[in-house]
């Protein structure tokens, strides 16, 4: 260990080459092919519930204006990720592209509010399987924590086998959620009508009228509901030092997941409500097996089927954000942000602690308050914060680095991010309104770890982990350009 270094505002030590031999991952595991595939992972079980309740919030319209609105931000910033991505292939990704941009302080607030959403999150979709589990009367079960326990039992257990392995898993299930969404559109699209979208009534509220029955405001409130078709597709870049060719595949990768999602969102918000009615699906915790029987008339094969083949898509998210959060937690651990014994990797070149220490906390957080809507409000609103400072990264980048090699550019430049910026801004204020304790806990959680940052882990720092050298890079090349 060398002796510390001062700059920045904080303290460097350069470790020896044993430090990051225990912490390597396996590099080639994954062509741009299984990366689209786990972007389409992330999201997909925000197709099968969830985005359903924006239409209890704002209507059809006011859901369709919100789902647009999210669209054009996540599309704009998956175009901002993928050059930063193929600039920066590092397991931090956006931790690390913040870094560069906007400093240690700037960086590790970006990665804390990632890994905020990437931990809750599967507690929140674990409380929701075990919803669906009991529903379905499966095992007998009356409690959720059982199936709690079974999925991150078995789901860790996956993950620490491989990460090839686990992508390839990943991938099948995905599949398998695919095509519950396909038969559902194929079985529903000659029952569409289209005054099914519209059949909930005005409210006296300003601006009412049958497209936005609740009025403006419920624009608004159905913001963090068109975020759920596509929360999570950010983390593609986190597979960078797993990657085959990360320069290249991340950012096929991640802006095929985002035209698959595109498509999925568009065929959910029209197809479900337009062919069983808005009003019926706008509170329901399993809106599609549940629109199939309102179309119809009752349960049929074509409920049932999707039923069951549907909890695929929530396994798949789940067990997707699983692998999320651990390279999170392995990149801000291998750094020095977080406690460095998280990020020791095992024989098979996993992040195994990594894997462990927000699966157990998720399982606690889960059994305790059984409250999957708070759990991703929570998770939503971390997402929102790292939208706005990933955004922000990629125009600092852009002005302050022009010459930094991108193999992928952004179409638009700083135009783009910068519309980005603005909505992710507004969904922040949005998810605010929705859920006041989830944004309280979440800024809670956020001022600790900084608070952990400042009085202990920037004067511990490690100065050759991939993403502090990235920033070392810049730094020198600005002394040399003085």
């Amino acid at each position: 260990m060398s002796t510390p270094q001062h700059r920045e505002g904080v303290e460097y030590q350069t470790v020896g080459a044993s430090y990051l031999e225990q912490r390597q991952l396996r590099r080639g595991a994954a062509g741009w092919v299984l990366l689209a595939g786990l972007g389409v992972a992330y999201v997909i079980s925000g197709d099968f519930a969830g985005w359903n309740f924006g239409l209890a919030e704002g209507g059809w319209g006011g859901l369709l204006i919100a789902t647009v609105l999210m669209a054009v931000m996540y599309t704009c910033m998956v175009f901002g990720l993928a050059e930063m991505a193929s600039a920066m292939p590092v397991a931090g990704a956006g931790y690390g592209f913040a870094r560069r941009a906007l400093g240690p302080t700037g960086g590790f607030a970006t990665g804390t509010a990632i890994l905020i959403e990437y931990s809750i999150a599967p507690a929140a979709i674990s409380v929701f399987i075990g919803g669906y589990v009991e529903s379905l009367g499966l095992f007998g079960l009356t409690s959720g924590w059982p199936v709690f326990l079974v999925c991150y039992l078995i789901f860790i257990g996956v993950h620490l086998w491989g990460v090839g392995e686990a992508l390839r898993v990943m991938f099948v299930i995905t599949g398998i959620a695919v095509v519950a969404l396909v038969v559902f559109v194929v079985g529903m699209i000659g029952k569409f009508d289209p005054d099914n979208l519209f059949d909930i009534a005005p409210t006296d509220a300003a601006g009412a009228s049958t497209f936005l029955p609740f009025g403006v405001a419920g624009v608004l409130a159905a913001f963090v509901y068109g975020i759920w078709f596509f929360l999570a597709v950010e983390g593609v870049p986190l597979a960078a030092e797993e990657a085959s060719e990360p320069r290249r595949d991340l950012p096929r990768g991640i802006i095929a997941a985002m035209g698959l999602l595109l498509v999925f969102a568009a065929l959910m918000l029209v197809v479900a409500p337009g062919a069983a009615g808005s009003s019926t699906i706008a509170e329901s915790d399993n809106p599609l097996p549940d629109a199939i029987r309102a179309a119809y008339g009752g349960d049929n094969f074509l409920a049932q089927f999707v039923n069951y083949v549907g909890l695929a898509g929530l396994v798949a998210s789940f067990f997707s954000i699983m692998y999320a959060y651990s390279r999170q937690l392995f990149a801000l651990s291998r750094a020095g942000y977080l406690p460095r014994w998280m990020s020791v990797t095992g024989r098979r070149k996993t992040p195994y602690l990594a894997l462990i220490v927000p699966g157990t906390v998720g399982f606690v957080l889960a059994t305790a308050t059984m409250d999957g809507a708070l759990l991703i409000n929570i998770a939503v609103f971390g997402a929102t914060v790292s939208y706005v400072l990933l955004n922000l990264s990629h125009i600092v980048l852009r002005v302050r680095e022009p010459g930094l090699e991108r193999p992928y550019r952004t179409p638009g430049g700083v135009v783009t991010t910068g519309i980005a910026t603005a909505l992710a801004v507004a969904a922040v204020i949005a998810t605010f309104f929705v859920d006041e304790l989830a944004a309280a806990i979440t800024a809670g959680i956020l001022l600790v770890a900084l608070a952990y940052f400042f009085l202990y882990s920037r004067h511990r720092l490690v100065a050759n982990a991939p993403e502090e050298e990235f920033a070392a890079i810049r730094r020198a090349e600005s002394e040399l350009a003085d």
